[in-house]
């Protein structure tokens, strides 16, 4: 039994519902909360990152949190750098251009585990071999405090 051909819409509409089911995806993976007033967007290269308060005056915009969900690196430092990626991209869309970072943590996201044996008969007996191994998967999360500061201010 042959069949029916899909249409060029059906086609789209699958591309479409990909595409759409990718953008939830990875918009599950970084949030944030308003505490102060967004300003217009800027590049994410444009954000300044803070490990203690400034000592210029600064305005509060939100709290951010994120994580190294699916990304595809796999070193402490690969996720890190994931994570803060991940927080100057959202500072940017909200117009901060600082971060008051308060935050990096790694908690396990699962295990993967595998092995393999074999048995070995002869005439004088058996003998069983196996071999196994299991590897713990992290990731990071990361939290901050979106701010803007004016740019003529003096960084430090």
């Amino acid at each position: 039994m042959r069949r029916p051909r899909r249409s060029g819409y059906h086609h789209l509409m699958m591309k479409l519902g990909c595409a759409a089911a990718s953008l939830l995806l990875a918009a599950c993976v970084t949030s944030h909360v308003l505490v102060g007033k967004a300003r217009a967007p800027i590049l994410p290269d444009q954000v300044q990152l803070f490990l203690e308060p400034p000592k210029i005056p600064y305005e509060e915009i939100a709290v951010l949190s994120t994580s190294s969900k699916h990304s595809f690196t796999f070193s402490a430092q690969g996720k890190s750098d994931v994570v803060i990626k991940r927080l100057k991209e959202e500072a940017a869309t909200l117009g901060a251009n600082g971060i008051l970072l308060q935050e990096i943590t790694e908690e396990p996201m699962g295990s993967l585990g595998t092995g393999v044996g074999t048995e070995l008969s002869g005439a004088r007996g058996t003998l069983d071999l196996g071999i196994g191994g299991s590897a713990l998967m992290l990731q990071k999360f990361g939290r901050g405090i979106a701010v803007y500061f004016e740019p003529s201010e003096r960084r430090n």
